[in-house]
C-alpha cells in the first residue's frame, strides 16, 4: 500500500479539520464553489471525481471476464453478496439504526438523507482498493482481476435500478433524471476513457508503461478525493459542530454491513469449497464499497450539504482500517478455513456411491 492508502483515515480526519475551518471562516469561497452546477452537476466536484474515478478504472482489464469460468463459485458466491445481500442489508440496517434507534441523536430532517447515503454506498461494490486487499491475503490474482471486471459490467446496469428501488422503498423521493445522469457522468464515461487510455498505453508502452501511468495516477486519484472531502465538510461543517455524534452513529450500521457481508461471503465459499485464495478477496470485495463513485451520486442526487453526502463520507472514514482488521481475520482463520474443506472432502469420499 501506498503512504496514502496505508494513511487514508487519517487524511479524512484532516480533511474535517480543515473542511470545516474552510466553511467557518471562508463561507464566501465554498457557496462560490456550490453554485458552480450545470443540470444539477456541480463542475469543479465532477473534474475531481473523474480524476478519482479514471485512475481506478485503468486498473480494469475486460478480457479477464473470459476467466470468469474458472472460479465460478467464488463468482457466484461474492455476486450474491454484492447484489442481492449488500444494498438490502444496508437499507434495513440504516431503517433499524438511523431511522429508529438512533433517530433521537440525528437531525430528524436528514434521517431520510442518511439513510439514502448508506444505500448508495453499498449499492457500488469496490473497484481498485481490494486490489490491495486482495494482495494483502495471497488472493488468486485472476479471480480478483475477473470479479471486479465483472462487477464493473454489473454496475453499469444495475446501480441505478437498485438504489432507485431501495429508495422508493424507504419512502425517498427518486429523482431519476439526476441519478441516471450521475451513472452516465460517474460509470459509463470514465470507464469508456479509461479502457481507451489503457489499450492506448499498452498498445504503445506495453505493460511496463501502464505500470508507470497508474503509479503516477495514483497519489492524484487520492489528492482529488481528499479535496472532495474538504468541500464536503466545508459545506457539512455547521451540522457536525452542533452534533459532533453524527459521523459515530452513522458508522454503526457501516462497520456492522462490512462484518457482516464479509464473514457471510467467506462461510459461503467454505461451504461451497472454494480455495482460500479465493474465499479471501470474494470475502472483501463482497464487503468493501466503491465510495469514490458513492460520493459522487450522494452529492448528484442529494446536494453538498446534505446527509446522503456525508454518510458516504464517513464511509470513507472508515474503510482502510475496518479492511485491513477483515484482512488479518482473513489471514489468521486460514489454517480453520482449510481444516473444513478437508473434512467436507472426507465426508464426500465417505458416502457410499
Amino acid at each position: 500500500m501506498s503512504i496514502f492508502e496505508r494513511y487514508l483515515t487519517v487524511w479524512v480526519f484532516l480533511c474535517i479539520v480543515v473542511g470545516i475551518a474552510l466553511g467557518q471562516f471562508m463561507p464566501g469561497v465554498v457557496q462560490l464553489v456550490g453554485a458552480a452546477e450545470i443540470a444539477k452537476v456541480n463542475l469543479p466536484v465532477a473534474v475531481l471525481i473523474w480524476l478519482m474515478v479514471i485512475p481506478m478504472l485503468l486498473r480494469i482489464d475486460f478480457a479477464a471476464l473470459r476467466q470468469v469460468h474458472e472460479h465460478w463459485r467464488g463468482i457466484g458466491v461474492t455476486l450474491f453478496v454484492n447484489w442481492a445481500v449488500k444494498p438490502f442489508s444496508m437499507a434495513l440496517l440504516g431503517w433499524l439504526f438511523v431511522g429508529t434507534l438512533f433517530r433521537a441523536w440525528l437531525p430528524h430532517d436528514q434521517i431520510s438523507s442518511y439513510i439514502a447515503g448508506l444505500i448508495i454506498l453499498a449499492a457500488a461494490p469496490c473497484t481498485a482498493m481490494v486490489f490491495v486487499w486482495s494482495n494483502l491475503t495471497k488472493g488468486e490474482p485472476h479471480f480478483t482481476l475477473s470479479q471486479v471486471a465483472l462487477n464493473d459490467v454489473i454496475m453499469v446496469v444495475a446501480f441505478a435500478p437498485i438504489v432507485g428501488l431501495l429508495l422508493g422503498l424507504s419512502a425517498i423521493v427518486v429523482p431519476w433524471g439526476t441519478l441516471v445522469l450521475s451513472v452516465v457522468l460517474y460509470i459509463v464515461v470514465p470507464v469508456i476513457i479509461a479502457q481507451i487510455m489503457r489499450r492506448r498505453v499498452l498498445r504503445t508502452g506495453g505493460a511496463a508503461a501502464l505500470e508507470g501511468l497508474l503509479s503516477a495516477l495514483g497519489p492524484v486519484s487520492i489528492v482529488a478525493l481528499l479535496a472532495t472531502l474538504i468541500l464536503l465538510f466545508a459545506f457539512q461543517g455547521a451540522q457536525i459542530l452542533a452534533q459532533p455524534l453524527i459521523i459515530a452513529l452513522l458508522a454503526v450500521p457501516i462497520l456492522i454491513q462490512v462484518y457482516f457481508n464479509a464473514g457471510l461471503a467467506y462461510l459461503l465459499n467454505r461451504l461451497v469449497g472454494e480455495k482460500h485464495c479465493v474465499a479471501g478477496p470474494s470475502a472483501l470485495i463482497g464487503a468493501s464499497n466503491f465510495f469514490e463513485l458513492s460520493v459522487a451520486a450522494a452529492i448528484s442526487l442529494f446536494g453538498f450539504n446534505s446527509g446522503a453526502a456525508l454518510a458516504t463520507v464517513v464511509g470513507v472514514l472508515v474503510e482502510v482500517p475496518v479492511m485491513l482488521s477483515v484482512v488479518w481475520i482473513v489471514n489468521n482463520s486460514q489454517a480453520w478455513y482449510e481444516r473444513g474443506l478437508v473434512n467436507d472432502a472426507e465426508r464426500r469420499s465417505k458416502k457410499p456411491q
